[in-house]
C-alpha cells in the first residue's frame, strides 16, 4: 500500500483516484450506513469538498482503498467553516451543537472528515496499515501547513484503534448516538506526531465497510 495527499490544485497528478475515493465514500456513507448525503449513483460530494480541502488517500495496487479529508478549522468558504464548526453553530441538523464543548477556530487545528476504508482491505494487518497510512497523510498535510493538532467527529471506538497504533487520541466533550445509523460519536483530537514512533501492538480499527467510517 502508498499514500498519496493531494488538493485541488495538484489532484490531477493522481489520475481518477480523487473520483475513486468520493466513489467509495458513497458506498459507504449512503449505500451502507443510508446517510441523507448529497450523492448521485456513483460518488458522494458534498460543500466540505471545496479548494481549501486536502486529501489522504491509501492506494493498493493502483486501487483507491481507504482515504480522508482534512481542512483547517481556520477555513471558510461561501457560507461554510468547516464542518464541526458549522455543526456548533446549529448549520447541521443531522449532528448537535452540543459535539464540542466550545469553538475551535485556529490555524493550529486541522479537521479530519469523510474517513473510509475499502471492504478490500480485510485482515487486521492489512486494515492496521491502511489507517496508520491515511493518518500519517493526514498529519503530514497539517504540519506542512503549521498546524500541531488533528480533530474529528469519529466513532467512540476510534479513539483505542489511535491509541494503540501510536497516536495520543483523546475526547473533546461528549459522546452522541446518531438516530440514523445508531452509532456513537464523539469529537477526537490528537497531536500530529505520534506519541509512540513504533507501536508495540498493532490492533484491527472499527469495521468500516464491513471508515479516521471511521469519521463524518
Amino acid at each position: 500500500m502508498e499514500n498519496i495527499t493531494f488538493g485541488l490544485s495538484d489532484m490531477h497528478r493522481y489520475g481518477a483516484a480523487y473520483y475513486d475515493y468520493l466513489r467509495l465514500r458513497k458506498q459507504f456513507f449512503v449505500d451502507t450506513l443510508g446517510w441523507n448525503i448529497p450523492h448521485d449513483d456513483t460518488v458522494e460530494m458534498d460543500q466540505y469538498d471545496n479548494p481549501l480541502a486536502h486529501y489522504s488517500v491509501v492506494l493498493r495496487d493502483g486501487e483507491v482503498v481507504g482515504g480522508a479529508r482534512t481542512m483547517a478549522t481556520t477555513a471558510a468558504w461561501g457560507e461554510h467553516s468547516y464542518m464541526l464548526r458549522d455543526a456548533f453553530a446549529g448549520k447541521l441538523p443531522d449532528i448537535p451543537a452540543s459535539v464540542m464543548p466550545h469553538e475551535v477556530q485556529t490555524s493550529l487545528v486541522w479537521e479530519c472528515t469523510r474517513l473510509v476504508m475499502s471492504d478490500a482491505v480485510k485482515t487486521q494487518a492489512e486494515r492496521s496499515q491502511c489507517l496508520t497510512l491515511i493518518v500519517e497523510g493526514l498529519a503530514e498535510v497539517a504540519m506542512r501547513h503549521g498546524a500541531s493538532e488533528l480533530m474529528s467527529l469519529s466513532p467512540v471506538s476510534l479513539m483505542r484503534a489511535l491509541r494503540q497504533l501510536g497516536w495520543q487520541a483523546d475526547r473533546l466533550g461528549e459522546p452522541y448516538e446518531n438516530a440514523g445509523d445508531g452509532r456513537r460519536y464523539a469529537v477526537l483530537t490528537m497531536p500530529v506526531h505520534r506519541a509512540m514512533p513504533h507501536p508495540a501492538a498493532m490492533a484491527a480499527p472499527p469495521r468500516a465497510s464491513a471508515g479516521l467510517q471511521l469519521a463524518h
